[in-house]
């Protein structure tokens, strides 16, 4: 008689039991299933790296049930921030995935203000870039064999101090910042022992006057870099400075683009008669000699 009693009452256990969890518990767990929460959502593939748009996110309606913490819900917290991984079309964007940054291999290019350009030139053989060791930073003279076809080999009067702001290898990925993924130290590995990548481009900071003398360069096939300097910012600047007022007394901006609009038609005639004829001519002129 004890045990049917004892099993009458387990069974009335049981019984209440399941009432709690279909009546209590399952509707509770149903709600936080069904809840929605706002996350963002890339639409856009986005490179490590690169920086997030508007266009390359959307913020979307999604359950909330087992979201990680640290899931971006407001677009305007990623709008503007870099990629350290890549993301893919339909990844929500995790904080650990972003930075306030970019990445150390191409954050130079996001501290361009418009005054100068980055340019890359080819470094076709290893002696070319100093033999694989520039760095960022490095202040370099450009050596052009047989320069504009004159048979003498110069240094330019524009290219004689140029700062060195990145060196590529050939596989993209900068060899100057110390930063390696496995991947690309199984493929360094074969080609150099140490693992270390040869660098087959230097991006180089120069004014657009520059820019045009870097490109004939390269289009010819013909440049040596040498380096001057390698140092502290405030010594490397005094060069880059030096270079600037070169740039300035062989590239002068003409009278008629300083004077107010008065004065343009007393001043629009002699100045820019007396310049036009000399920018092209004396620099080139003065660097065969030498």
């Amino acid at each position: 008689m004890r045990f049917l009693r004892n099993r009458m009452v387990l069974g009335a256990l049981c019984i209440v039991l399941s009432l709690l969890i279909c009546f209590a518990l399952t509707p509770l767990f149903n709600q936080s299933v069904s809840q929605k929460t706002t996350i963002v959502r890339v639409v856009k593939d986005v490179k490590s790296g690169d920086e997030i748009t508007k266009d390359t996110v959307q913020t979307v309606e999604v359950g909330g049930y087992n979201l990680p913490e640290d899931v971006i819900r407001q677009s305007e917290a990623v709008i503007g921030k870099y990629a350290k991984t890549d993301l893919i079309t339909g990844d929500y964007i995790l904080s650990e995935k972003i930075s306030d940054m970019p990445a150390a291999e191409n954050a130079y290019l996001y501290s361009l203000t418009g005054d100068k350009q980055a340019i890359s030139v080819s470094i076709k053989s290893f002696a070319q870039g100093l033999s694989g060791k520039l760095i960022s930073g490095d202040i370099v003279s450009v050596i052009a064999p047989d320069y504009r076809k004159q048979g003498s080999t110069v240094i330019p009067p524009e290219l004689t101090y140029v700062e060195v702001i990145g060196v590529t290898a050939s596989t993209g990925n900068d060899t100057d910042t110390g930063e390696k993924t496995e991947d690309n130290a199984e493929d360094n590995a074969e080609d150099n022992a140490d693992g270390r990548e040869l660098p087959a481009t230097v991006t180089l900071l120069v004014s657009p006057e520059q820019a045009k003398i870097l490109a004939e360069l390269e289009s010819d096939g013909k440049l040596h870099l040498s380096l001057v300097y390698r140092g502290e910012k405030g010594n490397a600047a005094k060069f880059t400075e030096l270079q600037d007022k070169v740039i300035n007394a062989l590239y002068p901006v003409p009278a008629a683009q300083n004077s107010e609009p008065t004065d343009q038609p007393a001043t629009s005639d002699t100045p820019i008669a007396q310049d036009a004829p000399t920018e092209p001519d004396a620099p080139v002129q003065e660097t065969g000699g030498e």
